[in-house]
């Protein structure tokens, strides 16, 4: 099964195409931050946008730059996603391969799914993580995983997070978050992908991450 992993387009989805070409596969993988400011109007062109692609499978999750309301009167929000699976802090399995996605990261500015830096909340979600994944697939990374920050010169990963990944050791770790973090590293027992689309100049350059399970 071929995974394509892509991460933080911020509502530039449609400007993908004219740096890079999506490649074939069986899984679209989007780690968070499909909008820039939160506006619905991002959300249902977003999904619009996966309805064009070829892919089997398509798993979204939020990033902090993604608001989610659940409910604007009667319609679930949710129910926008008509053309992927959104996953908020749960599982799903795909032809046997087990996937879990949660939007969640350290508070940073004000922006959506974020929680206190090292905080009881931050840590009860990770907590809610299950053991023996195939993927486990979060909008930032773990502490010292391609979590380091250009503009603030410093990591900026979760060490809850971190403490996690280390306690379950899912095969492979996709998130993006963190932009000049792109790329792909790996330790004994986890692959981790830090799939950010948009440059820290917030130009969608980053060619997407594929590998096979």
């Amino acid at each position: 099964m071929k995974i394509v992993c892509i991460s933080d387009t911020h509502g530039q989805e449609y400007n993908i195409q004219k740096h890079f070409q999506l490649p074939p596969g069986d899984i679209l993988l989007h780690a968070g931050d499909f909008q820039s400011y939160g506006k619905m109007e991002e959300a249902v062109r977003f999904n619009k946008w996966l309805g064009t692609l070829p892919y089997k499978y398509k798993i979204v999750i939020a990033g902090n730059h993604d608001r989610v309301p659940w409910n604007i009167g009667s319609k679930n929000t949710k129910d926008l996603f008509t053309n992927a699976i959104y996953l908020q802090d749960e599982e799903i399995v795909i032809e046997g391969v087990r996937i879990y996605g949660s939007p969640w990261t350290p508070k940073f500015l004000d922006w959506f799914f974020m929680a206190k830096r090292g905080s009881v909340k931050l840590k009860e979600k990770w907590d809610k993580i299950p053991p023996n994944l195939d993927i486990l697939l979060t909008h930032g990374p773990p502490m010292y995983k391609l979590d380091w920050s250009s503009s603030e010169q410093q990591y900026i990963g979760c060490e809850n997070l971190r403490n996690k990944v280390e306690e379950i050791k899912p095969k492979y770790h996709i998130f993006g978050h963190i932009h000049s973090g792109y790329g792909y590293t790996r330790n004994e027992y986890t692959s981790f992908i830090n799939a950010s689309t948009c440059t820290e100049q917030y130009e969608p350059t980053n060619k997407s991450i594929c590998f096979e399970l």
